[in-house]
């Protein structure tokens, strides 16, 4: 993705955690080699003295993947991308979200468009948050962006996969991966994106508000590369109305 090899296919978010210990704890949990980081809540040392999320995750271990979460307008989003670019040496692989509404969370998906042109002309590669539209996913693509990320379900909702029939039509065109975000609530949702073909998961919330978080993280870790080698190895087809025995039916005994 964006030129790079990551083993793991389950991406998780830093927000939401009771503090900077068990946010360490759950990503080392999750199995995640790319966390993001929302510029505009966590400070990652544009707050001298303050606490800084870098001293739990270590930038050597972990891709650590910049966002626009809270804002609302292309240029807002624009701007903290590059801020992000240089409070992390020059990184360039970032996750766009431009925000459309402050009850839903939904994207703005014209700003979102604008801002995605100006990155990409910038130099950054772009991971985009996108509605499942599969034409926008379409037009993001072409623009230059590294991946899509359409929503499940709203953000932190935990309502799961809502329109399975989208994400297979923005899949089955795209020529980059595609990573369902937000709306996961628990492992189960993360197995469904990965055998529908997803290429991966991000998601926050359904790890950081669990009751355990830490063990809920092994468990999308676990949903994560369930789902992925149920894809790889194929469904048995659906048979409505028509059972079929396990065992032969036939030179039964006696």
């Amino acid at each position: 993705m964006g030129g790079e090899t990551f083993r793991s296919r389950l991406l998780v978010g830093t927000g939401k955690y009771r503090d900077f210990a068990q946010t360490r704890d759950a990503i080392e949990a999750s199995g995640a080699q790319i966390v993001t980081v929302a510029i505009r809540r966590t400070n990652i040392g544009q707050e001298a003295g303050q606490p800084n999320l870098l001293e739990v995750i270590d930038p050597r271990r972990y891709t650590i993947l910049p966002n626009t979460a809270g804002c609302y307008s292309a240029m807002e989003a624009v701007r903290t991308l590059r801020l992000g670019r240089e409070l992390l040496d020059g990184h360039d692989l970032v996750k766009l979200e431009v925000l459309g509404s402050k009850e839903t969370l939904f994207p703005n998906m014209p700003e979102t468009l604008k801002a995605a042109e100006i990155l990409v002309r910038d130099g950054f590669r772009v991971m985009v948050y996108c509605s499942d539209d599969p034409v926008q996913a379409r037009m993001l693509e072409e623009i230059g962006c590294v991946a899509i990320m359409p929503l499940a379900s709203l953000i932190g909702s935990g309502m799961g996969i809502l329109n399975p029939w989208n994400l297979r039509i923005i899949i089955d065109q795209a020529r980059v991966p595609v990573i369902v975000d937000a709306g996961v609530g628990t492992a189960s949702d993360a197995a469904i994106a990965m055998e529908l073909g997803c290429d991966g998961v991000l998601m926050n919330t359904a790890i950081a508000a669990a009751g355990d978080p830490v063990r809920m993280a092994l468990a999308m870790r676990q949903g994560v590369e369930a789902g992925r080698n149920a894809f790889l190895a194929g469904r048995m087809p659906r048979r409505e109305y028509q059972a079929s025995p396990s065992s032969p039916a036939e030179g039964l005994l006696g």
